[in-house]
């Protein structure tokens, strides 16, 4: 397929495919009507999705699509009011990204908003300079839209609660406003708008980043099923307790899953977002070598953790600068000649930083360790605030108050223990005050990741010229000391700082005099320690890390066959084996009214009978289903279940002609005069007189869980239980018993909610054998067969049908359905969607056999 780049929407809504000319690296970006009312939540036309078949990859070098919120571009008005001047912004952390990658591997493009408004009068000239000059695509919105998606959606609702702050009254965040979330939608939809012009879908990488774009992917996966596309998560992901409070929590879920690899600063946001997709969603995770999957229709979205890294080379460059050195200078002039210590803070003025929960530490300090006073002093970098609104002036006014009364209380003159930058600092500049601190102090209660420690880390490194200025000579070993809130991001990685709880005022003061007082060969050493985790792990690492990830994760798009099914933001995408497709009446019933010698294979549970119902036994509708197949003297029917052989006996008692396999084939019985025979030897039951106490123990302690014995078998199930914990305990059982009936004949399986001892050799596998073999014997070789399951266990009868095709036991040339329930991975070659579909089939069928023996 020849690769392609949708370069007009207007082309893309008409189906026409767009002009050759606009190849790899269209420069050109056509004019767009910027959209001032709310947009739909999604547009359900099933023409936009596009890349069902699989694609041809062409020989060139790869090409990124970084997405974010704000390009790393700074605009200024230029003199004359006409026109603008942009450069690049040094400080965005998506400059750096491209920066650490170099630039042999991928060629990449931006698409984002400008901080500065540019009137649509100018929009077509800005979009030409900023593709043409910066490789970036601008995403230009109504001032007003933008308000109701970024200070509205985003600052208001999600930033709040991402922070673990929920809104139980109106001046906490505000309270859900649908009107906001619509808006928060429409801007995701103008930014996938923007990213059609300029991507080829099946060649590119998108890598979306932060909370602002949480339901782009859905967008992007909708029009181009496989596209290659990453999602970092910036900020905390809270608990499942906390998120399940959002009224759209399985949107915001499912749009997530439409990333092929979803990234996570820390484990715990993975955790949190892993527990939220199996409460809310019922999905299940597994590490395979290392690697964390969870299977969502067919696709694998692969779950990624590390935190981001900083830019080493900015940052020597700028302690490179003779303004760094001067200001340093000017610094140890006004601490150092006055034989003061300085404890240092950089933090954004917003309500999670915990500004003022760390001047009450400093006063504390102050009051508990007198020694202190007039030696030490705190000096907090306030960096203006990104959101807008009642609670941050409220902070502002708090942390004005508590720094005024401490100097009142503590200050002297020539000694201001409190001092509060609240003005922009050049870079330089809080790089200067970063040499001159003995002590970094981060105390946010609640933080994404948090870079400062970093910056910190790498800058008390110094070099030669600053070692000058600081009077040290080249042999002297470097020192930093860090109190860190164990609420942030970068906190599991900085082994050697003090970790406080931020809200226990007097633990922070005690870290903070544990650190003036550390000796100096320890303060070396985890310095040391930190300089080298932090050197090796800059953003360069962190985004060839991710990319490979995404790489190995996206390897396989082009062998599966892919389509989109649901609407709105419940639209995902099922991805399948090319020969796996959903079975059609019409084709197994034409096979079915052709054939003369019938195989049938039917699962119970969860085949011809829901797991959702309670009652599980057989309705009169199934029992009359069955004894149609049975009275047709072309078939030899077949029900194979994991369940009991008096359960089964007792429950199809009035299907006279209907073989049964019960305890997944380890009884058997032809038809319901004929005996029951064993499939595999008789084994003592000792076993059970080991894994019985086992089982009780977790039932006691796993509330919802429940034993069922049989003969041969026993099963846990935690159906009822919580999901996450009855899956966590299912592992741990899984693991217990696997040890203790380590020596004896038995197999310890997990299914669905269940955790299963039965003995060795027992599969359903074994029952489509016997089936086949006991055609063989009446001199009859099926040439239609048909095999129903959906869960693992079902797939040992589908592997066996499946080679039995080329072999005596099955007729030449015979339709042969192995089909499995829901779109899954599977050995089957078909699919039905749910129980209803599947008994649908069987009474078509029985209707056939019905009109055979009547006629």
């Amino acid at each position: 397929m020849v690769s392609r780049s949708y370069s007009n929407l207007l082309e893309l809504a008409s189906g026409e495919t767009p002009s050759p000319s606009f190849g790899r690296m269209s420069r050109r970006i056509p004019r767009i009507m910027t959209v001032a009312g709310i947009i739909s939540d999604l547009d359900d036309d099933p023409s936009e999705s596009v890349c069902s078949e699989p694609s041809s990859s062409s020989g060139h070098r790869d090409r990124l699509i970084i997405v974010a919120n704000q390009l790393p571009i700074r605009a200024q008005r230029k003199a004359d009011s006409k026109g603008w001047i942009f450069n690049w912004d040094d400080n965005s952390l998506y400059l750096q990204l491209k920066d650490g990658l170099g630039d042999d591997e991928f060629d990449v493009i931006y698409v984002g908003c400008l901080k500065e408004e540019i009137h649509p009068n100018e929009q077509d000239e800005v979009s030409q300079i900023l593709l043409e000059t910066f490789n970036c695509v601008p995403t230009f919105l109504p001032p007003d839209l933008f308000s109701r998606y970024y200070h509205g959606f985003c600052k208001q609702q999600l930033w709040p609660l991402f922070h673990y702050m929920l809104p139980l009254s109106p001046d906490l965040g505000g309270r859900f406003n649908r009107s906001l979330w619509q808006a928060y939608v429409s801007v995701n939809k103008i930014f996938a708008d923007r990213i059609m012009e300029v991507i080829n879908p099946e060649d590119d990488f998108v890598w979306i980043h932060d909370y602002h774009l949480m339901v782009l992917p859905t967008f992007l996966r909708k029009r181009f099923n496989r596209v290659k596309l990453g999602f970092f998560l910036h900020s905390p992901f809270p608990s499942s307790e906390i998120y399940k409070t959002l009224p759209i929590r399985e949107e915001l879920l499912r749009a997530l899953l439409n990333s092929d690899l979803i990234g996570f600063h820390t484990f715990d946001y993975a955790r949190h977002f892993l527990s939220c997709c199996s409460r809310m969603l019922g999905l299940s995770y597994e590490s395979k070598r290392g690697y964390i999957g969870l299977e969502y229709y067919g696709r694998t979205v692969s779950i990624k953790i590390l935190p981001v890294g900083i830019h080493m080379a900015q940052l020597q460059s700028a302690l490179s600068l003779p303004e760094t050195e001067s200001k340093v200078a000017e610094l140890l002039k006004q601490f150092f000649d006055q034989d003061r210590i300085m404890l240092l803070g950089v933090d954004d003025m917003d309500i999670f930083k915990g500004i003022s929960l760390k001047l009450l530490a400093m006063e504390q300090l102050l009051v508990q360790h007198p020694e202190w006073q007039g030696k030490v002093v705190l000096v907090q970098i306030a960096n203006p605030a990104r959101g807008r609104g009642k609670d941050v002036k409220e902070m502002q006014a708090e942390t004005e108050s508590t720094m005024k009364r401490i100097n009142e209380t503590f200050g002297k003159p020539g000694y201001t223990p409190v001092v509060l930058i609240d003005k922009p600092l050049k870079f330089y500049e809080r790089i200067a005050y970063y040499v001159v601190a003995e002590c970094c102090l981060v105390t946010a209660v609640r933080d994404g990741m948090n870079l400062i420690p970093y910056e910190y880390i790498i800058t008390r490194q110094g070099n030669e010229k600053l070692d000058k200025v600081l009077g040290l000579d080249s042999s002297t070993l470097k020192k930093s000391m860090l109190v860190l809130s164990e609420f942030i991001g970068c906190s599991p990685s900085l082994s050697g700082a003090i970790r406080v709880n931020p809200w226990n005022i007097d633990a922070v003061a005690d870290a903070m005099d544990c650190a003036l007082e550390m000796a100096e060969p320890e303060k070396q050493l985890r310095h040391e320690k930190h300089y080298r985790y932090v050197s090796t792990h800059d953003v360069g690492y962190w985004a060839r890390s991710f990319l490979q990830d995404l790489e190995r994760t996206c390897k396989d798009h082009t062998q599966r066959r892919c389509w989109g099914i649901g609407f709105g933001l419940s639209f995902r995408v099922v991805a399948l084996d090319p020969n796996f497709r959903k079975l059609s009446m019409e084709h197994i019933v034409s096979a079915y009214k052709r054939t003369t010698s019938r195989a049938i294979l039917l699962d119970y549970d969860g085949t011809l009978m829901p797991q959702s119902s309670i009652d599980k036994s057989p309705s009169s509708r199934t029992i009359e289903t069955l004894n149609s197949l049975c009275r047709d003297k072309n078939n030899m029917v077949f029900i194979v279940s994991a369940r009991s052989r008096s359960t089964l006996g007792e429950w199809l008692a009035s299907c006279e002609k209907l073989g049964i396999a019960a305890e997944h084939g380890c009884f058997l019985r032809l038809k319901q005069d004929a005996e029951w025979e064993r499939c595999v030897p008789a084994v003592e039951c000792g076993w059970k007189q080991i894994a019985e106490p086992v089982m009780k123990l977790y039932t006691e302690t796993t509330d919802g869980s429940t034993i069922e014995e049989k003969e041969t078998a026993m099963v846990w199930c935690y159906e009822d239980a919580d999901p996450d914990f009855g899956s966590c305990q299912a592992k741990e059982l899984l693991d217990h018993l696997e040890s203790v009936l380590a020596n004896e004949p038995v197999t310890v399986k997990s299914g669905q909610n269940i955790v299963e001892v039965k003995p060795q050799g027992v599969n359903k596998g074994l029952v489509a054998k016997r089936l086949l073999s006991e055609m063989q014997k009446r001199g009859v070789s099926p040439d239609f067969v048909l095999c129903v399951g959906d869960d693992r266990s079902d797939e040992d009868m589908f592997e066996v049908i499946s080679s039995s095709m080329a072999g005596p036991s099955i007729a030449p040339k015979a339709e042969v359905f192995a089909c499995t329930v829901g779109r899954k991975p599977s050995k089957a070659k078909y699919y039905l969607d749910d129980t209803v579909e599947i008994v649908r089939m069987m009474q078509g069928l029985a209707c056939v056999s019905e009109q055979a023996v009547t006629a």
